[in-house]
């Protein structure tokens, strides 16, 4: 039962994070014309709003809450009984276009059914990775996309001259040990890590010439 409800999870949380990482592209490219709201002041179009986080400043209060009002009613009121007690089955159909109003049938062939089931868990994996790397770099650069030298408050800033920066990663910290711009903890950890691939080289090697050699 854990893992029916962890697998509907990862269901609806990759549904979402797919159609988050298209909100983020699309607006790049294509706007819908017109105003958003009219009731302000000023009103607000939609080729003046942000793309991106930054659109979260821009939102009016009950826009905001429209938003959430919306997301609530649809997962307390459609998309609340499971077919079969099968994991994000909710009856919608192919592409969920039952829930718009769009009858289909869905797919018939179990092998083509299991196939696309499959497609759609992994590219939900896929787009949850996305879209949190989007909010990551969004909230540092000031876009999804956008050139990582504008992140000028960055610690790894101080080690960007050093040996073994190279593109296109740059300086590679995932990890975040140099998080804190310590020079003296990071030339430690330099020494030991040139320490430990010289040992691993020489190890490395001594795995494979005797393969080929012995004296």
């Amino acid at each position: 039962i854990y893992f029916i409800r962890r697998r509907e999870v990862e269901l609806k949380h990759g549904r979402v994070s797919m159609f988050a990482t298209i909100g983020y592209i699309v607006p790049e490219y294509w706007r819908f014309p017109g105003s958003l709201c009219e009731r302000y002041a000023a009103p607000i179009k939609f080729a003046d709003m942000p793309n991106g986080l930054q659109a979260i400043s821009k939102l009016p209060a009950l826009g905001l809450f429209q938003i959430v009002l919306f997301a609530g009613l649809i997962e307390t009121n459609v998309y609340n009984e499971q077919v079969n007690d099968e994991p994000g089955n909710y009856g919608a159909g192919f592409l969920g276009l039952r829930s718009v109003g769009i009858m289909n049938t869905g797919i018939q062939d179990p092998d083509v059914r299991k196939k696309k089931l499959n497609a759609e868990l992994a590219n939900g994996r896929l787009a949850m990775m996305a879209i949190i790397g989007m909010f990551f770099q969004d909230g540092l650069t000031g876009s999804a996309w956008g050139d990582w030298s504008n992140y000028t408050d960055s610690p790894l800033r101080a080690f960007e001259g050093e040996l073994g920066v190279q593109a296109p990663v740059g300086f590679w910290d995932p990890v975040g040990y140099t998080r804190d711009g310590n020079v003296e903890t990071f030339k430690r950890r330099r020494e030991t890590e040139i320490k430990h691939g010289r040992v691993a080289m020489y190890a490395t090697i001594g795995y494979i010439v005797p393969e080929y050699f012995k004296w």
